[in-house]
């Protein structure tokens, strides 16, 4: 995701799928009817073959109504086990992989190409990635090309050099102290804004610092041992490797302790606060944000906004209270270890080993995955055009977007029938609504990469000359138009997301093919797959966070307060489901963390299977593989979440990602929903039925 999605916390840490309330108050006449599991053979029905649900990855002892997850995927679950290279595997990674053959096969026969003129998108994928792959020549390098900046933290004489290394720092995406860019401003979405926000923290986020039991102590053990060693490759003697070490978990413990954590990053008000130049320069002196702004080319900002306002006041005194060799120390660390995959294999190795700790991971990804991800980071673009030529269609294109024209169509009368929201609430709810603007495959005006030069010289130049160049890409936006045609994600993405202020929900090409997609499948498959998806990212814009957001994008109250207080009350149940479930030892989901993703879950699951009864409606309800549509629906959205993960990268997500694991991305909405156990039989007292007071419904 490019910066501006990174910085404005709200806009894509509540949208993306790596990914959707509940049932209308009047269900559909056609899903009525309970219909127990059966197949084929045992009412001796005649078999008819579907496509896209993988019927022999069903674990038929496993009853539906106990645990459809299990049901659904179980035979998948027991034979695909996590590749030693991963960290967890499923329907994501296996769509993944298949998306970087077709692009590792673009890059190989760009790369093999030395005549491209000079300056063009195919020299400057060619250099890149071939400077990538050429281990050889990153190993005779070793440090070398990282001289010129360590030598610029080493002539930092005093506050105001140790203030233009911060501004240079934010330049080269090292994100050292806190992190600075240019986005729109979500009270004025026709603005860019300058916003600061907090950062310098290497662990996951401020809990692995100030956490002592077992688990975070073994990460903070893992993190000090690469800390020193790769100190040590620098030529540090063991003694002065352990102390720099030492500093930087001092620094950086102390800086988390000012962080909000990830449920309080959540709330776009609270992290909304603008302040003009002066002021933060009066409250924040040891900042020098008019040094910093001045060095990345922001001097025409009047205002900045800033998110967390005490987190800069602490950092604003350690800037002056710590000794100056300290914050050297801390900026050579975070410097060299941002760049550490570009560096010699000592240094991957090193990094690798401390990741192990926090995923499990058995086995490091091979190196043409590694560099292929770097590609698409720096030039994700300008290669994704090859692969739309290659991987999607014109057809596929508008197929996707009648699908979502079927969704809005449902979306809205889930909001017109829905009994617990008044009629000024729905007239803006179903404005905002009619005012989504849709992205589909790839970018209608691709991004324009003339001023970035790459060569085959240095890899590790490249990295840095590219992020420098997404910087002043992203900063010469201040003062413009808003730039509306802007992508968040590259074309081959296995991903999806909602921005608020952008009020869009986008679905690049990489997640438009099976299981999410296929044409030839029937609808029930697909509205089970890239239905639900499509609901899902439509509902964020009525989650909890994307509530607060208007038809234009703005920061803004648009509810009654009681319809705002009703919502709050059915939101909350589901929250409160959700931090009930415990997927190892006493680790359990935190459902205010998970809030934004579960709601779209919910609402996009119940909206897809509405549009689907709309596209059956005055249709023989054929069974396929001997599941009726509605059967076949639960079960594709249940194959699409089908994965496997390694403990250690569970209880990660768990302390980190908003999205809750799995199987309760699948278990937790069907249980809220009627549809589901009517389509497979269910009674009051299986476990995936829950009383009826105990529901969530919203949409």
């Amino acid at each position: 995701m490019n910066n501006r999605n990174r910085l404005t916390l709200a806009t894509v840490a509540a949208a993306g799928l790596t990914l959707a309330g509940c049932a209308s108050s009047k269900t559909p006449a056609a899903a009525t009817t309970a219909t127990p599991v059966t197949t084929a053979a045992a009412t001796e029905e005649p078999v008819v073959k579907g496509i896209g649900l993988e019927v022999a990855n069903i674990n038929q002892s496993v009853q539906p109504c106990d645990n459809f997850f299990q049901y659904a995927s179980g035979n998948w679950l027991k034979n695909n086990p996590v590749p030693a290279s991963e960290t967890s595997w499923g329907s994501f990674n296996e769509l993944i992989n298949k998306n970087q053959a077709v692009q590792r096969q673009i890059l190989e026969e760009t790369a093999a190409n030395t005549t491209a003129a000079k300056g063009t998108n195919t020299q400057k994928v060619s250099d890149y990635y071939a400077s990538a792959m050429d281990s050889a020549a990153i190993e005779a390098a070793g440090i070398a090309p990282l001289r010129s900046e360590l030598a610029r933290i080493d002539a930092i004489k005093d506050l105001k050099g140790l203030q233009a290394a911060l501004a240079h720092q934010q330049q080269i995406g090292t994100n050292s102290v806190f992190r600075m860019g240019v986005g729109q401003d979500e009270k004025i979405s026709t603005q860019y804004a300058v916003q600061i926000y907090q950062g310098g923290l290497r662990l996951p986020n401020r809990d692995y610092y100030l956490k002592d039991d077992a688990r975070t102590k073994a990460v903070q053990a893992a993190y000090v041992s690469y800390i020193t060693n790769v100190f040590g490759l620098m030529g540090e003697t063991p003694a002065n490797a352990a102390k720099n070490a030492a500093t930087i978990m001092r620094l950086e413990t102390r800086l988390a302790k000012a962080s909000k954590g990830p449920v309080d990053l959540r709330d776009p008000y609270a992290n909304y606060n603008k302040m003009t130049v002066a002021a933060l320069q009066k409250q924040y002196p040891n900042l020098g944000l008019p040094v910093i702004l001045a060095q990345n080319k922001l001097s025409a900002a009047k205002s900045v906004i800033v998110g967390q306002p005490a987190f800069l006041k602490e950092a604003n005194t350690m800037l002056k209270a710590e000794p100056l060799n300290d914050w050297k120390t801390y900026l050579r660390w975070h410097l060299v270890s941002s760049v550490a995959g570009a560096l010699p294999k000592a240094y991957v190795n090193e990094s690798f080993k401390y990741s192990q700790t926090l995923t499990g991971a058995k086995q490091m990804q091979p190196r043409w995955k590694r560099m292929l991800g770097s590609t698409d980071n720096a030039l994700g673009e300008a290669f994704g055009q090859v692969y739309v030529d290659k991987a999607f269609t014109p057809e596929s294109k508008q197929k996707a977007l009648d699908l979502v024209n079927n969704l809005k169509a449902a979306f809205a009368e889930h909001i017109q029938q829905n009994a617990w929201m008044s009629a000024t609430t729905k007239t803006e709810a179903l404005k905002k609504l009619n005012a989504f603007v849709v992205k589909i495959g790839y970018p209608d005006k691709w991004k324009d990469y003339s001023a970035l030069t790459i060569s085959r010289e240095s890899y590790l130049k490249n990295l840095l000359v590219a992020r420098e160049w997404a910087s002043n890409d992203e900063n010469k936006k201040l003062g413009q138009p808003i730039d509306r045609n802007e992508w968040g994600m590259t074309p081959p993405t296995v991903n999806a997301y909602y921005n608020p202020p952008m009020n869009e929900i986008v679905f690049p090409a990489g997640i438009l093919q099976p299981p999410f997609y296929d044409p030839k499948a029937d609808d029930a498959v697909n509205y089970g797959g890239i239905g639900a998806v499509i609901g899902h990212e439509m509902t964020h814009g009525f989650d909890d966070q994307g509530r607060q957001y208007d038809a234009e994008g703005n920061l803004r109250d648009w509810w009654t307060k009681e319809d705002a207080a009703n919502f709050t009350q059915r939101a909350d149940i589901v929250g409160q489901q959700f931090d009930a479930f415990t997927p190892m030892d006493s680790v359990h989901v935190n459902g205010k963390l998970t809030l934004g993703e579960n709601l779209a879950d919910l609402g996009g699951l119940t909206i897809a299977y509405t549009a689907l009864q709309k596209s059956l409606a005055g249709k023989p309800k054929t069974k396929i593989d001997g599941f009726t549509p509605e059967q076949r629906f639960f079960l594709s959205y249940a194959q699409v979440w089908r994965t496997n993960q390694r403990p250690e990268a569970l209880r990660q997500q768990i302390l980190t990602d908003p999205h809750s694991p799995a199987e309760y991305r699948t278990n937790g909405p069907l249980q809220n929903m009627p549809q589901f156990y009517e389509a497979f039989g269910c009674k009051e007292e299986a476990r995936m039925v829950r009383a009826q007071n105990m529901r969530a419904k919203i949409w």
